[in-house]
């Protein structure tokens, strides 16, 4: 197990979603260490679901957390955490990092839909989502970011999700936050005063064919058509509950198959 020292914790979760053959999803590989635990819930007729569980505070400065998970295919495969992860300062000099490192193969499914990431005052992390699907592939895949808890100012955050389709890049965006950002981060063309941001891209073949029709959802959101089987809505919210319900609603509004 990963022990907190001065040069900040290691830790990596890594999952593996397979086909049983017998119309569910086995999970073969489901390893975590350290602040990181990965625990297997009850499944929804063919998928399986998993939580991430921070058994420690974190991510810290100086620590580095991985997470890994791969869809094979024709597995389906949700994954929530039981709690909003809280970036903090720590003793150990440098930022923090967060990587997720995602992949689906044709005829798969992922849902990845942690709870919100809070950055506290003092701190600075560095979040990098990667996202590698195949041409059939489906992602749900839902990002929450909290600048401060309530009464305090926000700490540093970075963050970056990249999304491939059979190879093709259809997202690749980067937002900074916090003191030491960018100048207009707070301002009308990005936060606008808002303490909550956050986004939700769906991967669909279908897409490719009838693209989503970009457009506004409600006061704070919107929805775009991106190059590919692929749509991506952006929040913005006063606080945390305001932004998961503008996403839920989106995330409702967009064609079912």
């Amino acid at each position: 197990m990963s022990v907190r020292a001065g040069a900040g914790v290691r830790s990596l979760a890594r999952i593996v979603a397979r086909d049983d053959g017998r119309g569910g999803t086995a999970l073969p590989v489901l390893e975590s260490d350290g602040p990181l635990a990965l625990r297997r819930t009850r499944a929804t007729g063919s998928e399986a679901r998993v939580m991430l569980v921070g058994a420690m505070s974190g991510p810290l400065g100086g620590d580095h957390f991985t997470v890994e998970g791969r869809v094979e295919e024709g597995a389906r495969l949700s994954v929530g955490s039981a709690a909003a992860t809280i970036a903090l300062p720590g003793q150990a000099k440098g930022d923090a990092r967060y990587d997720v490192r995602l992949e689906v193969a044709d005829g798969a499914e992922l849902h990845w839909l942690p709870e919100q990431l809070i950055s506290a005052q003092g701190s600075d992390l560095r979040v990098s989502t990667r996202v590698e699907l195949a041409a059939t592939a489906r992602l749900v895949l839902r990002e929450e970011q909290v600048l401060g808890r309530v009464g305090e100012e926000p700490g540093r955050l970075t963050s970056r999700l990249t999304v491939r389709v059979a190879g093709q890049a259809v997202l690749d965006q980067e937002l900074a936050c916090g003191p030491g950002a960018p100048g207009g981060w707070d301002g009308p063309a990005v936060l606008a005063g808002h303490r909550a941001v956050g986004q939700l891209i769906v991967v669909r073949p279908e897409f490719a064919v009838v693209p989503v029709t970009a457009g506004v959802l409600g006061e704070g959101a919107s929805v775009v058509p991106l190059a590919g089987p692929a749509a991506l809505v952006t929040a913005v919210a006063p606080d945390a509950l305001g932004l998961r319900r503008l996403l839920d609603e989106a995330l409702a509004s967009l064609p079912q198959t």
